[in-house]
């Protein structure tokens, strides 16, 4: 990957000691945000409401073109027809949904226009339609980013210690197992996270999006939470009045199994954006800011990375300057990569690859045996 980035894959066959894929550096970057800033044309940080909403529309247009052929063709088709009509419905409308939800996040971060209210407003209406608390997440996500690669703090997906893994690891520490690990964390794992917080940051106390006075959220913030809680409750009364109207099956296949597919793919992206086993955490000895944000990699989805608005292939500037609108973010990567050199992290390893490999390789973290850096864990498997 020219202009100083490292590119990881196709894999490059240096190896360090410990036998691993070449890590990225963990020491203090030379650099500072600012100097990254600044090589960054201005313009991508503008923040545009018609660009913004361009893309709500378009995508909305889509999802509208194939709801309208699914539910006024489909059952005109023959049975071998129709077998294969759904399933390629599920999927198309699934990847776009997903494209709303990556817009939804833009309004999360207020990336989405230069009025908070207005991203607030479209954010809730986006993340209620699918499912999702919009405040609440928005500030656990928010927490997420101010805290990424801290072992302590990080809100999501933060990796345990070789001490504090489940009994039950070993027995799924081979492919069987990786099957049924990874069936339950796609299908699962999202509205697991939500509800019961799995996989995120523990708290002395049970935690949940959907409580308003449980440990992840301020005294500020709860009204909020309500509000995230009543969009989730009014979309999820008009399922239940459609359902009553057009039957539950209706509404499982024109709705639900996209938002199972979206559901899954939010898992999916934010689980290899976060899980490589180039990537360093940090416990409070050794943290800050910068080295937590470049704790990350890009991804490439293919033609998924235009479908998802580039969440894919860009996280790394997202975390670095999250308030860019995402449609700015491919130029700001290639701007940045020149000053972060080595620190910059990219991996084209095809994604069904990716997902087991790291499944397989990423168990656990702990720091170098011998190592001077105590404060720095490294992602292993070896039970």
């Amino acid at each position: 990957m020219g202009a100083g980035g490292r590119m990881v894959a196709p894999l490059t066959p240096s190896k360090s000691e410990s036998g691993s894929l070449k890590r990225v550096p963990h020491s203090k970057p030379p650099f500072t945000l600012s100097q990254v800033k600044k090589a960054v044309p201005p313009h991508c940080f503008q923040r545009s409401v018609l660009h913004s909403f361009s893309y709500v529309v378009y995508d909305f247009a889509i999802t509208s073109i194939f709801y309208y052929i699914a539910t006024n063709y489909f059952h005109h088709l023959p049975q071998p027809l129709s077998y294969l009509a759904w399933p390629i419905y599920w999927i198309i409308q699934g990847c776009v949904l997903t494209g709303v939800w990556v817009i939804a996040h833009e309004c999360g971060h207020h990336a989405f226009s230069d009025y908070q209210l207005l991203d607030d407003i479209v954010g809730l209406i986006l993340h209620s339609f699918l499912l999702v608390p919009y405040f609440s997440w928005k500030y656990s996500h928010g927490r997420h980013h101010s805290n990424t690669g801290s072992l302590e703090r990080d809100e999501v997906f933060v990796p345990k210690k070789k001490s504090s893994i489940p009994w039950y690891s070993k027995y799924l520490n081979n492919p069987p197992g990786r099957v049924v690990t990874l069936a339950i964390t796609l299908t699962l794992g999202w509205p697991l996270y939500l509800t019961l917080n799995v996989s995120g940051r523990p708290y002395d106390r049970f935690a949940s999006h959907y409580n308003p006075y449980g440990p992840i959220y301020t005294d500020r913030q709860r009204f909020q939470i309500y509000i995230s809680d009543a969009g989730v409750l009014a979309v999820s009364y008009g399922l239940y009045r459609l359902a009553m109207v057009k039957g539950l099956i209706w509404v499982i296949c024109i709705y639900g199994v996209p938002l199972l597919i979206v559901n899954g793919f939010l898992v999916l992206i934010t689980f290899l954006q976060h899980t490589h086993p180039s990537l360093p955490h940090y416990d409070s000895s050794e943290w800050d800011w910068l080295r937590g944000a470049l704790a990350t990699v890009d991804r490439d989805y293919g033609i998924l990375n235009k479908i998802f608005h580039n969440i894919t292939d860009t996280h790394v500037a997202h975390h670095l300057f999250s308030t860019m609108p995402h449609y700015h973010a491919m130029e700001a990567t290639k701007a940045i990569k020149p000053i972060l050199g080595d620190y910059y992290q990219f991996d084209g390893t095809p994604v069904y690859k990716a997902m087991w490999r790291e499944a397989k390789e990423c168990l656990y973290v702990e720091p170098d045996e011998g190592g001077q850096s105590k404060g720095v864990f490294w992602y292993n498997n070896k039970l």
